[in-house]
């Protein structure tokens, strides 16, 4: 049976791999070239520039999924979705929920500590144009499929955006669980796949937040949710 120090040990030993990885040079090539040209604003911090391991509770049940590091966000910071706006959306409805401590997070060092949940991303470094190709999510996969069996306990999958839910999608697949018809990706949408729920949200980027398609209370709904699929 896995215990807790068997699913932290594991997580730990695939941080420091996935951390390590340069298997994709386009993405190599930009994450350090951001590091070390940044941005007028925060010229003065030393960027991460590597890829980003998962974050939060090893014994999580729910698992967010996002798309990929912000070059100015995760890429600076060391940790995903922490230094950005679409990371300030979410921590705040994860506080609201009862899955974070603090409702804002600007800094790997600052503390927060998140219960009952586990972020990741489908692509593990920031891409020009926060656009990664089909060739490079596929190679990434393989660190999110292992992710979640090291998790265990988790039930209930929340894909941020459609990017991320066929990225989803295809980890499950590879792992034998699969559905017909295809789950097709939609704000709310649900899916049962194998021991999973997949829930569906609009991902929290400006593009969706500044224009209200993405509200907090449509946010916090979907979180509220997920604790309901978890048990």
């Amino acid at each position: 049976m896995t215990t807790a120090r068997d699913r932290e040990d594991g997580l730990a030993a695939l941080r420091a791999e996935i951390v390590a990885c340069r298997a994709c040079p386009r993405l190599v090539a930009w994450r350090e070239r951001v590091a070390r040209e940044k941005v007028a604003r925060f010229a003065a911090e030393t960027y991460w520039g590597r890829p980003l391991p998962g974050f939060g509770d090893p014994d999580a049940r729910v698992l967010i999924v996002g798309l990929a590091p912000a070059a100015h966000g995760g890429n600076r910071t060391g940790r995903v979705f922490t230094g950005d706006r679409s990371g300030d959306f979410l921590w705040a409805a994860l506080h609201a929920t009862g899955f974070a401590d603090r409702a804002v997070s600007e800094r790997a060092d600052d503390g927060l500590t998140l219960r009952g949940v586990h972020v990741a991303a489908a692509v593990r470094c920031a891409p020009p144009a926060n656009k990664p190709t089909t060739d490079e999510r596929d190679r990434c996969l393989p660190y999110l499929r292992r992710e979640l069996v090291l998790l265990g306990r988790v039930r209930v999958i929340v894909p941020l955006g459609a990017f991320a839910w066929e990225a989803t999608v295809r980890v499950l697949a590879g792992a034998g669980w699969t559905t017909s018809p295809k789950p097709r990706f939609g704000h709310g949408a649900e899916a049962a796949v194998g021991p999973f729920t997949l829930l569906g949200t609009y991902h929290p980027s400006q593009q969706n937040t500044f224009t209200g398609r993405l509200t907090a209370a449509m946010f916090e709904r979907i979180f509220e949710r997920a604790r309901e699929l978890a048990g």
